[in-house]
């Protein structure tokens, strides 16, 4: 195993993940206040009602898929019955499916950025940035699908890429796995190990923060305060009105 191996598919994962936790703490403690999606939906509505939901539905269907085929092995897959000429034909429809639902999702968000003019100048250089490497991965992930699995012989990742992945997450890396892969496939990763590290410094930390607390939150009541307003049916005070205290009953004895 030569330096540029251990370089790229030992190193450089570990560089992303530490990375991406200290950045993530550091963000939410000293810019809690750009902890946000950084919305544009009140200068334009139209293009971002099409791209926005295509985009983020697609985008959750690839994470779905990924954590599926790169985390899970593929014998406990067997065990419940999921073969692996059945686990191909899903992944492959199902991924291609989301690959081109995300991509064109984000195509409209890119070119709502570009061409609305308030969009744009309220696009900073941060978000250029995610937005290449964003890209990049989606692009070269497709392309590898692409090339490898609907128009080539195949290719068996679970028995390179993923269990690449695993070992990286265990601490036990095995670099000749991810360096015996298809290039695409090596460029795909490549680039998503740069989105890591890119993460906690863009839009993308509002992922951790999904309002799920508004599932359980109290209802808030609301009472008016327009003593005139028209209507059949008038308006019920809350509370009785306390009058003035009697002067007389104030004085002492």
């Amino acid at each position: 195993m030569n330096a540029l191996d251990m370089l790229l598919w030992v190193a450089f994962p570990y560089i992303a993940i530490a990375v991406f936790i200290v950045g993530h703490i550091w963000r939410y403690r000293y810019d809690k206040f750009g902890w946000t999606t950084r919305s544009s939906q009140t200068y334009e509505n139209g293009l971002l009602r099409w791209g926005s939901p295509m985009f983020h539905f697609g985008i959750l269907f690839v994470l779905v898929g990924h954590l599926v085929g790169l985390l899970i092995p593929r014998e406990w897959l067997y065990a419940i019955g999921i073969t692996e000429h059945l686990y191909h034909i899903g992944a492959t429809a199902l991924g291609t499916a989301a690959a081109v639902l995300t991509l064109v999702g984000l195509t409209i968000l890119i070119y709502r950025r570009r061409t609305v003019g308030p969009v744009f100048l309220a696009t900073t250089t941060m978000d250029k940035v995610m937005y290449v490497f964003l890209g990049a991965t989606l692009v070269f992930g497709t392309l590898a699908t692409f090339m490898h699995q609907l128009f080539g012989p195949g290719y068996n990742y679970r028995e390179t890429i993923s269990p690449w992945v695993r070992s990286i997450i265990l601490f036990q890396p095995q670099p000749d796995l991810m360096a015996s892969a298809p290039l695409m496939f090596q460029i795909h990763a490549l680039t998503a190990t740069a989105l890591f590290i890119l993460w906690p410094f863009t839009r993308l930390v509002h992922v951790f923060s999904a309002p799920v607390q508004y599932l359980f939150r109290p209802y808030i009541v609301y009472r008016s305060r327009d003593e005139h307003r028209s209507g059949a049916r008038p308006t019920r005070r809350g509370w009785d009105p306390v009058s003035a205290p009697d002067p007389q009953r104030l004085r002492r004895p």
